[in-house]
């Protein structure tokens, strides 16, 4: 017997595969959310990786996609600030950095 996967499932899939690794870095101590301190570590160089939800506000957006802009440091983003927050075992996060290379790369390759 073959089954065959839509592409919504599949979509749920990748969904929560990202969510997982996102929350698995978080629990290791290798994520780092809120505006504020996400910028000091993109200044300081500790970020490797910058999710940011589709729904900040455009001023966080401008801010935060500068400064990584500027320090070269990549920018993913995901749906929504519920989906980032509770991720990561929080109510609604809208940017999140990873200081990890490993969890860095897996995460932008689920993200791609």
């Amino acid at each position: 017997m073959c089954f065959q996967s839509s592409k919504k499932e599949s979509s749920n899939l990748t969904a929560s595969k990202w969510a997982s690794l996102l929350g698995l870095a978080n629990r290791a101590g290798k994520c780092i959310s809120g505006e504020e301190l996400v910028v000091k570590a993109v200044q300081r160089q500790n970020a490797k990786l910058v999710i940011l939800s589709q729904d900040a506000s455009a001023n966080t957006r401008k801010k935060v996609t500068d400064k990584c802009a500027y320090y070269k440091v990549e920018v993913r983003w995901v749906d929504d600030r519920y989906s980032l927050g509770s991720a990561i075992g929080k109510d609604q996060r809208v940017v999140v950095a990873v200081t990890d290379v490993g969890f860095t790369k897996k995460l932008t390759a689920l993200l791609d």
